[in-house]
């Protein structure tokens, strides 16, 4: 095999539709563009949501909704899913992440959440607890380390 002798998978690459070479092309005369009119023209056509002069469906839908540009995204985990770790165990973001309790760690970092019960005595890391999770983590005998995120730390 050499190098010029290299093509693509013959159902990879489909040729190009040839317009205005003749009769017999199927595609000769008015090359696909019918009779006259707007469409026909050069740059003819009209603009993306143009409905022919008809108030577009985008003006006639209201708005709704704001995106708050202020939102903290944090990645949260419930204490009731730290019952699977054994007493003493120091939990970090990145130990939830091996343990596949976290799909991803968010921007300002991990929260911790106050749902379910706990009944081992952890030290949690995490960026931010709720007051509940604090109580409950400490109740037990734990401890509920608070971490700065880089994001905190700009800011």
């Amino acid at each position: 095999m050499l190098i010029n002798e290299l093509s693509p998978h013959p159902k990879a690459k489909r040729d190009s539709k040839r317009l205005g070479r003749g009769i017999g092309s199927g595609h000769g005369k008015t090359s696909g563009k019918g009779h006259k009119g707007q469409w026909a023209r050069s740059g003819g056509g009209v603009r993306v949501g143009f409905e022919g002069g008809q108030m577009p469906l985008l003006r006639r839908v209201p708005k709704r909704g704001f995106t708050n540009n202020f939102r903290k995204n944090y990645s949260i985990v419930n204490i009731s899913a730290l019952e699977v770790f054994k007493d003493g165990t120091e939990i970090t973001a990145e130990l939830l992440l091996d343990f596949g309790l976290l799909s991803k760690i968010e921007e300002y970092g991990l929260k911790v959440l106050g749902s379910g019960n706990l009944t081992k005595k952890l030290i949690v890391k995490a960026n931010a607890f709720t007051k509940t999770a604090k109580e409950a983590i400490e109740k037990v005998g734990g401890q509920a380390i608070i971490l700065k995120s880089e994001k905190q730390e700009t800011k």
